[in-house]
């Protein structure tokens, strides 16, 4: 089958190494708080929302449909409470909480290191947002249906925790490395902020002659991510010890799973290459491998440079 990955005997889904490790102070839960939504209406704000929307490989009309009309209720900030009562919390989310917080502070000490050894700056840690059903953003309002997502403007990463379970029931990506694989990619785009790889590929979007050029960029931008995705493995597994037999097939295979012809194959039976925003499962299984075999960032502008018929 075109983009598969082949997991060998006996490869299942074994836990990670996590427990009883720090836990991220970066932490955000505002699960279960009410969702306010953003009015979008015309201007040059709008305009820029939606070009960074593109650049997060969003869609934005998935966010315009979720925001009340103008003058309905909502529009406020992200913090407090008040107005209508939020989503239940549920409780079997609290395991998946303290996991998210364990991986979130082991990428903190991967890019806290590479950055002072490798790239000679200050590692800035983002903070991760855990939300239900929906969120105000400094992207705007985004609820769960866009999936974990990372906005360059607050430098936040957004995290609905039921994503985990439409990951296994929908996608056939079980594990908690598999999980810890979303949580890297989206901080791996947190990297590309600090280094201003995403301003630059946001202009080259800006300036490309055509959307299938745009989409190109957007493509060249997430498997960037899924390589630093696989670079933070490859150094957490030397630093920490995380991994158990199976757990790197967990990982291929949430990778193959979100590849952007494997999820058209399944939503309109046919596929589209210009309109890839991702890249195919085959590209994303390839660059989150090269990431964790070699754990190289004098690699990073391969994603750029390899001829795009050959990423």
């Amino acid at each position: 089958m075109p983009g598969s990955v082949r997991v060998g005997p006996g490869e299942g889904m074994r836990p990670m190494r996590w427990q009883g490790r720090r836990q991220s102070d970066n932490i955000e839960d505002r699960r279960g708080a009410p969702a306010r939504g953003l009015a979008i209406g015309g201007g040059a704000g709008s305009v820029i929302l939606v070009v960074v929307l593109i650049l997060l490989g969003v869609d934005p009309r998935a966010l315009l449909d979720q925001a009340p009309p103008p003058g309905g209720g909502g529009g406020g900030g992200g913090g407090g409470g008040g107005g209508n009562a939020g989503a239940p919390v549920d409780p079997a989310q609290e395991e998946q909480k303290e996991f998210v917080a364990v991986v979130l502070a082991d990428t903190e000490d991967v890019w806290n290191s590479l950055f002072s050894s490798e790239i000679g700056q200050p590692y800035r840690e983002p903070t991760l947002q855990l939300f239900t059903g929906g969120t105000r953003s400094g992207c705007g309002f985004a609820d769960s249906a866009v999936g974990p997502f990372y906005c360059p403007l607050d430098q936040k990463v957004y995290l609905d925790l039921g994503f985990f379970q439409e990951l296994s029931d929908r996608f056939g990506a079980e594990g908690d490395f598999a999980r810890a694989y979303v949580v890297a990619h989206e901080v791996g785009h947190h990297v590309q902020n600090l280094l201003g790889i995403s301003d630059e590929i946001s202009s080259r979007q800006r300036s490309a002659r055509s959307e299938d050029e745009a989409n190109r960029w957007s493509v060249r931008l997430e498997l960037q991510a899924d390589f630093l995705a696989g670079v933070w493995a490859h150094h957490a597994e030397r630093s920490k010890d995380i991994l158990e037999p199976g757990d790197l097939a967990e990982a291929l295979r949430a990778a193959n799973a979100i590849g952007d012809d494997t999820l058209q194959r399944q939503s309109q039976g046919y596929v589209v290459p210009d309109s890839f925003t991702h890249g195919s499962s085959d590209q994303r299984v390839k660059w989150f491998r090269l990431g964790f075999e070699t754990g190289d960032l004098d690699r990073l502008e391969d994603t750029m440079s390899t001829p795009y018929d050959s990423l």
